[in-house]
């Protein structure tokens, strides 16, 4: 059988590409580039020029960031060569060797990488919560600001609500695509904060693909991951949480506006996302 009809028979669930599925589902790195600078600006009052990511996986963001300006430069870390190798093929190549030339890719430990000094760090898609004790977590963070400049900052994107202690199957319709993001939460500890996560994707077709990615985590609460950073050394942080507006009067029901400003006190929701920033 020819190959082109081989492959008209697969399902989609087989065809499909889960790094892709990935970038496209979870990934926003416009939005989170943004608040990056913005924030950095309203602290620091410049702009942020180098950025170092943490469990950078594909490296979409860093790449993203380069492309932003021509003098911002980048580096990214992560343990797992593969999925670096995949990043370089798919997206930073793509971008060009005038971007490709102001990204370095380590297949390294975050806790090792200090050099070179820059203005901004992250840890994004809640990868921090893979360090299960105080001991680990602070020794990240402790290794994350001997990385910063004097004026450098950390950000964390953390997440947390009434549900995320919760076994819970959540569905989301990915814009413009023919596939579904699933989120499970498949059990959680009250005991030890123990999670364990997994994505799966659903297609068009009736397909699966089961546990494209699960994770084993501590969930942190952000009181504690914010005595951890300043026990670590960084002086102050702020949380950034998304602007929810009504949409619908008679639900009640509140939709996020993807703008984030800072705050000291906010309702409690059934999930929700912010930003942690620690300044140096």
């Amino acid at each position: 059988m020819a190959k082109s009809n081989v492959q008209s028979l697969m399902r989609m669930a087989q065809q499909a590409d889960k790094h892709v599925l990935y970038e496209k589902s979870v990934q926003a790195p416009e939005t989170e580039i943004e608040l990056m600078i913005e924030t950095f600006k309203e602290i620091r009052g410049w702009e942020p020029m180098s950025l170092r990511e943490d469990f950078c996986g594909t490296a979409l963001l860093i790449t993203e960031w380069c492309k932003s300006h021509s003098q911002r430069t980048a580096q990214g870390v992560d343990l797992d060569q593969a999925t670096l190798d995949w990043g370089r093929e798919h997206n930073l190549d793509p971008a060009g060797e005038e971007v490709t030339s102001r990204i370095e890719l380590l297949c390294e430990n975050v806790l090792e990488v200090q050099q070179p000094k820059m203005d901004m760090a992250c840890a994004f898609n809640f990868s921090f919560n893979g360090f299960k004790t105080r001991e680990q977590l602070r020794a990240y963070f402790e290794a994350a600001r001997q990385g910063l400049n004097e004026n450098g900052m950390l950000v964390l994107d953390v997440y947390g609500g009434t549900e995320s202690m919760d076994e819970v199957e959540e569905e989301r319709e990915v814009d413009d695509e023919d596939f579904t993001y699933i989120w499970h939460q498949e059990s959680f500890n009250p005991i030890d904060h123990a999670l364990h996560c997994h994505i799966h994707f659903a297609f068009a077709d009736g397909s699966r693909m089961n546990r494209a990615f699960s994770y084993d985590w501590r969930l942190w609460t952000l009181p504690e991951l914010q005595e951890l950073l300043l026990e670590a050394g960084f002086s102050s942080t702020h949380v950034y949480w998304e602007e929810f507006e009504d949409t619908d009067d008679d639900d009640d029901y509140l939709e996020g506006t993807g703008n984030y400003r800072e705050v000291t006190k906010v309702d409690n929701q059934e999930s929700w996302i912010s930003y942690l920033f620690a300044v140096v």
